[in-house]
């Protein structure tokens, strides 16, 4: 059997979708002749909320969880100084000295094994030295871990796999201007030198990725759900009581969530949609949009609930009990929220395909220059490839969908979901095509 060494920052019980990426490759990959060997951090989760991923780890000494699935070793972690003062003094204080300190790591990081995320280099190092190995993917970001997997894999002789779940150097909000972009562009061509193969998620990031990457050798392996996990959601009925959309993870800059609060707002505030719930998960700004509710919207006020930041199998289960679930438009991003919503087999309300507010959020928000032969409609594409939802074009479209999907949960007390040929959407199913890569090598 061959073994691969995982190289991962992001990892459960970190909750952070990132994280689901490696976490399935752990599960499933034992069962198509490949054994994982995971090095993480350790997470604590002690706040629930976006300071776990500065907080320290719960123990001082490499912790290592044996299974037949395959090993996991979690390295101690501890925040730097501008780390800890945040942690102390929160975000008000001492901005400039962290962010001095911030910065140092950031730049130095790539040249030297040091910082915060430089416990996972060493401990891989000294497990190389005991052990062998087949192989090393290491998946981004943080990107620094391909400096790390491209330094093992030449002192060690052993193939090593880039897993992008995002784009590095394309990205504006990482690479925002010239200096840091030029810094970036150049180590990632330096780092991935050596990389036998360039993983990511799909075509459209693979020609990000080629801007730079152009001689690479890539290949697509899908995000999707955890079939797993579905199977326990399945059990779940939707609520009665109440018509329930709910929306978990990220809002960017360029989503429509004003657009969406006003169109829920009329409806409340009309009584034509009178027993009405929307429940956020995990929201990365709860207290703006908490704040954009009770400045702009106070009728919604006491029908939406935002919950922090909860473990993916226990979240999947409360999602099950809407009736709903709403997907901002990415356009050329299809991300990792939709496979979730797909695999829980609840009615997917897009917004939206064609809203002039929400295209010119776009032109001033959007992080990726797009490509004319690529789809700019890639979640509407795969709704309509699985019959999961509904597109809506704009806010009067929206307006009419939840009226009619109002007066259907109504009349039957649930909302149906027709959907078809998710299957090839599993983990389950992509994690054999990572096994079929790495036995390549």
């Amino acid at each position: 059997m061959k073994k691969l060494l995982i190289l991962a920052y992001d990892f459960p019980p970190y909750v952070s979708v990132g994280g689901l990426r490696p976490y399935n490759w752990h599960q499933y990959l034992k069962g198509f002749g490949v054994e994982p060997i995971v090095i993480t951090r350790q997470w604590a989760n002690t706040h629930g909320n976006h300071l776990d991923y500065i907080s320290p780890g719960i123990s001082p000494l490499i912790i290592e969880e044996k299974s037949d699935r395959g090993t996991i070793y979690r390295t101690p972690y501890q925040p730097n100084l501008s780390n800890r003062l945040l942690l102390k003094y929160g975000d008000s204080r001492y901005k400039f000295v962290r962010k001095l300190i911030s910065g140092y790591y950031e730049f130095a990081q790539f040249l030297f094994p040091v910082g915060p995320k430089s416990g996972l280099y060493d401990y891989a190092r000294k497990y190389l030295k005991e052990n062998k190995v087949d192989a090393i993917v290491a998946t981004g970001d943080p990107f620094v871990l391909f400096s790390y997997a491209s330094k093992l894999s030449e002192e060690f002789d052993i193939p090593w796999i880039a897993d992008y779940r995002d784009t590095w150097v394309q990205d504006k909000t990482r690479s925002g201007n010239r200096f840091t972009k030029g810094w970036n562009s150049f180590f990632e061509r330096r780092f991935l030198r050596n990389a036998d193969k360039v993983l990511t998620v799909s075509n459209f990031i693979k020609k990000q990725l080629q801007q730079n990457l152009p001689d690479k050798s890539y290949e697509i392996v899908l995000n999707g759900f955890n079939p797993d996990v579905m199977q326990s959601a399945g059990t779940i009925t939707q609520q009665t009581e109440e018509f329930t959309i709910a929306f978990a993870g990220t809002l960017y800059k360029w989503h429509p969530i004003h657009s969406f609060l006003r169109v829920c707002n009329e409806l409340t505030v009309n009584k034509q949609i009178p027993s009405f719930r929307l429940q956020f998960y995990g929201l990365n700004n709860p207290t703006e949009i908490q704040q954009t509710i009770q400045k702009y919207f106070p009728e919604l006020t006491s029908h939406v609930t935002i919950f922090p930041k909860t473990e993916n199998e226990i979240l999947v289960k409360k999602l099950a009990e809407a009736n709903a679930f709403l997907l901002f438009n990415d356009y050329s991003i299809l991300g990792t929220k939709i496979f979730t919503y797909i695999g829980i087999k609840r009615k997917i309300i897009l917004c939206y395909s064609d809203d002039p507010e929400t295209i010119l959020l776009k032109e001033k928000h959007y992080n990726l220059h797009e490509f004319d032969s690529e789809s700019k409609q890639l979640q509407s594409d795969l709704l309509h490839d699985t019959n999961a939802g509904i597109v809506a074009k704009d806010q009067n479209h929206l307006r009419e969908i939840l009226l009619e999907l109002y007066q259907e949960f109504n009349a039957k007390g649930n909302i149906s979901c027709e959907s078809q040929g998710i299957e090839k959407y599993s983990r389950k199913m992509q994690v054999e095509r990572l096994a079929e890569i790495v036995k390549s090598l």
